[in-house]
């Protein structure tokens, strides 16, 4: 079986784990909301408990070693996925979508971590390390799938349950195409210890970077849908823009993948990333349509591209302990994520809206930008085909 059909099964597998298992909740929240299922603080803590859920798979994944255990993680992470997502056409309420959405991001992390394990190095062997970046356009193109659904669904008068059961019908088809032909894990030797103990320091910093970046970008990433409903009324048109943030998301990682191997173009591509997606968190302060379109160009377009230029730093910095540092890096980007929707639930609260936690996600991603403007010394050992790009946490 040729590489590129193992890695094309990779990136339908990103597709539906990441896009209808993690990113489902954010188009279905309008009708959540208008369904009088929850309200706005509630979303806020089901968000929360869906990455509470990505953190703990994550952290999970990261001790999973041997063959047996990523093959398990990989198959029962994609189930999960289509499993928990029809078992939402149930549910009703805070508490049934905070525990099922706990268990979607758990499972979403498993599919995550395990496809990174096993096509980046697959690419690799095959001469094209170029696709194994280009897999993880995936993500972006199932968030553009979910969103037409939605779209469609809203055009037909449909409700969130029906939404639902279409998610998890889309997700089985995919999940079953590409069972066949998923990539086999097999056993590695670990690198010796204290290889790379020469980029800890920078390690640390880029994990105050991830983590900021995390805090920044899921704030729109999760009520974007809710602010374009309100905007526009609940109109059709509101369900345009998850798709385009898709779409956007998914390009971005293509012209990424084009750029110069290379540590300071590195550094300055995740800058712009960083500050791109700042303002366009502060463009969503608006209040129009144009500002929330603008906030889905400079948003969606580094989304992925940015996860990827912080793992490619990271293999930079270390070359010789990227399993160890990619696990810190998930850790605190999922960190970043949890703490997201919390401060969306306390702005919610106390203030009635989205505006304030908008202006502290927007803050971070500043912050997050500046700090990775100021260069570091890498570790010593760098290979040439280290200046290559792995996967998105």
């Amino acid at each position: 079986m040729t590489p590129l059909i193992r890695l094309s099964a990779c990136f339908i597998a990103l597709m539906m784990a990441m896009g209808i298992g993690r990113f489902a909740m954010t188009p279905q929240l309008p009708h959540l909301l208008s369904e009088g299922q929850i309200d706005l603080t509630a979303a806020g803590l089901i968000a929360a408990a869906n990455y509470l859920g990505y953190l703990v798979g994550a952290v999970d994944a990261m001790f999973s070693h041997r063959p047996e255990q990523v093959r398990r993680r990989l198959l029962g992470g994609l189930w999960l996925c289509v499993l928990l997502t029809l078992g939402s056409f149930w549910a009703n309420g805070f508490w049934s979508h905070m525990i099922l959405r706990f268990g979607t991001g758990l499972a979403s992390a498993w599919v995550l971590v395990m496809i990174t394990a096993l096509s980046q190095p697959l690419a690799a062997a095959a001469g094209r390390p170029r696709l194994g970046a280009v897999v993880f356009a995936g993500p972006g193109l199932g968030i553009f799938m979910t969103g037409l659904l939605a779209l469609a669904s809203n055009l037909m008068g449909q409700t969130s349950a029906t939404l639902w059961l279409v998610y998890a019908a889309a997700g089985l088809v995919m999940l079953l195409g590409i069972l066949p032909f998923l990539p086999r894990a097999v056993a590695t030797h670990s690198t010796a210890p204290g290889a790379g103990g020469t980029g800890n320091r920078g390690i640390g910093r880029l994990g105050l970077i991830y983590g900021l970046y995390g805090l920044g970008y899921i704030i729109p990433a999760t009520f974007l849908s809710q602010m374009a409903s309100a905007q526009f009324q609940g109109q059709w048109q509101a369900d345009l823009f998850w798709p385009c943030f898709g779409l956007a998301s998914a390009i971005g990682v293509g012209l990424v993948s084009l750029r110069r191997h290379n540590p300071d173009a590195t550094r300055h591509w995740l800058m712009a990333t960083l500050w791109l997606q700042a303002a366009g968190v502060f463009a969503c302060l608006i209040g129009s349509g144009a500002g929330l379109a603008l906030g889905v160009m400079l948003c969606g377009t580094p989304f992925l591209a940015c996860m990827q230029l912080v793992m490619q730093r990271s293999r930079e910095l270390a070359p010789h302990s990227t399993q160890r540092n990619a696990g810190l890096l998930t850790a605190c980007f999922a960190i970043g994520q949890l703490s997201g929707p919390l401060l969306a639930a306390s702005s919610s609260h106390f203030s009635g809206g989205l505006h304030l936690a908008l202006i502290v996600a927007g803050s971070a991603l500043l912050i997050a930008g500046g700090l990775s403007l100021s260069p570091i010394k890498a570790a010593r050992g760098l290979c040439a085909n280290d200046g290559e790009p792995t996967a998105p946490r």
